[in-house]
């Protein structure tokens, strides 16, 4: 497969998966005039990536995944350490989005939202005490 059959299938875009190439993530063979000749194996490594940064990992935690799926010999225990991990990490990005919209919602009641120019959510991202 050329890289835009596998793009298609994959759902992941041309550019990605060259950077997937570049990276080490994946290793298409090539031709001998150099283009990429995409196997099944890669198209379903393409789509485990795509899923796995779906889920929010980062390009480290995908090639570890992708490893231990690779690895017949892995303990499961290295996975779902893994994913807890990045549970917690996820946790931790909820805490700072609920942070950030209480503070937003509060400003947006403050603000009378009418012709004047005085604004308490300017002031408050300047660093202004209202």
């Amino acid at each position: 497969m050329n890289i835009g059959e596998v793009s298609r299938q994959s759902g992941l875009p041309a550019k990605t998966i060259r950077y997937y190439e570049d990276i080490g993530l994946i290793s298409p063979l090539r031709t001998d005039n150099g283009y990429r000749a995409f196997q099944d194996k890669d198209l379903h490594q393409l789509a485990f990536l795509g899923r796995a940064r779906a889920l929010g990992f980062s390009i480290d935690d995908c090639r570890l995944l992708l490893s231990l799926y690779n690895d017949q010999n892995r303990e499961s225990s290295h996975v779902k350490s893994l994913v807890e991990q990045h549970l917690e990490r996820i946790d931790e990005k909820i805490a700072q989005l609920q942070s950030m919209r209480a503070t937003l919602e509060h400003l947006a009641k403050a603000c009378s939202g009418d012709h004047l120019p005085e604004c308490p959510i300017l002031d408050d991202i300047a660093g202004v005490a209202s």
